[in-house]
């Protein structure tokens, strides 16, 4: 039961994620191939849940339909950051794992994936916090054979 309770226990890391905690205006840029980016605009609200041990993130875009649903945590038998992101774009779970660097406030997530047009890929996200009320995330995919480019950009603003 002591390996339980310890294992039931924050650790300091838990503490990182109450700068998520809140509702912020979301600008998202997406490059899908040559030409302009797309910018669409949107509102997370992330909530503490089961006693600070986890970050609920829950999306909603402005004037489109997508929703997005996620889960960010620490989890200490790994002793890395571990994330689960759903959304109304398909149908896989994206589950990232992680760690954060305290010089530069940056967490890096790392993951794998399928893509419906490109098969097997990989997926790097930089989620540095610049403030209180700001953060940004940065997506990178690489598929086999191809180099690492950057797919996404998110700027999350507090909202008040």
């Amino acid at each position: 039961m002591a390996a339980f309770a310890e294992m039931a226990a924050l650790a300091p890391q838990h503490k990182l994620l109450e700068t998520f905690i809140g509702a912020w205006s979301a600008e998202v840029t997406m490059w899908m191939g040559p030409g302009q980016p797309q910018v669409t605009r949107g509102v997370m609200v992330n909530t503490s849940i089961l006693g600070g041990r986890f970050i609920e993130q829950k999306y909603q875009g402005h004037g489109y339909d997508f929703q997005g649903s996620g889960l960010f945590g620490y989890n200490k038998s790994s002793g890395r950051f571990e994330g689960l992101w759903i959304d109304t774009m398909s149908t896989m779970m994206q589950m990232d794992t992680g760690d954060y660097d305290p010089a530069t406030r940056t967490f890096t997530m790392v993951s794998e994936m399928t893509c419906p047009e490109m098969g097997a890929m990989t997926k790097r996200s930089l989620i540095k916090v610049h403030g209180p009320d700001r953060h940004t995330m940065e997506m990178y995919v690489g598929a086999p054979g191809a180099p690492e480019s950057k797919c996404m950009e998110i700027t999350y603003t507090r909202r008040t």
